[in-house]
């Protein structure tokens, strides 16, 4: 699910930046809070991060005396990005193993569809393994996946998601 977020983080500029003043001081905030917003990935509770929508306001610079820099809280509104427990969602299947397949949705990339979870496919390996369905299903790499989540859980150490789905159910599978 994708979320409009409202959040409020302090901007740090060193002190070589002090003597820029208006729009260069804003350009150097803004670029600042972005850089920092790509490194930050993800958080537990508003998920991965995808991208500053608007800044709203620039407080006052408060100059800091252990690092010589200054702090600007800065207000902005993001987009996130959040799989959650009942949601169906698509996915891309990018590795197929005997115990299930992973799929890239969105952001995420370690979504995990267990073979438990795919009633009637069964794996056939080879050079290019693939589930197989008596339906004539077939689910292999670079096939689209409709899926529900049925759990998700944050690697704080990789700031990302694992997700565990399941495709038991009506329209779920690959999709034509």
């Amino acid at each position: 699910m994708y979320v409009k977020s409202k959040m409020t983080w302090n901007v740090v500029l060193p002190a070589e930046n002090l003597d820029i003043k208006g729009l260069m001081l804003q350009k150097a905030i803004i670029t600042r809070l972005m850089s920092e917003f790509a490194a930050k990935k993800a958080s537990k509770d508003l998920g991965y991060f995808l991208t500053v929508t608007t800044v709203g306001s620039i407080g006052e610079g408060k100059v800091r005396q252990e690092s010589g820099g200054v702090l600007f809280p800065v207000d902005f509104s993001c987009l996130t990005f959040k799989m959650l427990v009942g949601e169906v969602l698509e996915g891309v299947v990018y590795t197929i193993i005997n115990k299930g397949v992973f799929l890239r949705c969105g952001p995420a990339r370690n979504v995990f569809l267990s073979h438990t979870m795919m009633k009637d496919y069964r794996f056939v390996p080879g050079e290019n393994p693939y589930f197989t369905s008596p339906k004539s299903s077939k689910i292999e790499k670079g096939v689209t996946v409709r899926f529900v989540v049925l759990g998700q859980k944050f690697v704080e150490a990789e700031k990302d998601f694992q997700a565990l789905v399941s495709i038991n159910g009506d329209y779920l599978g690959p999709i034509s």
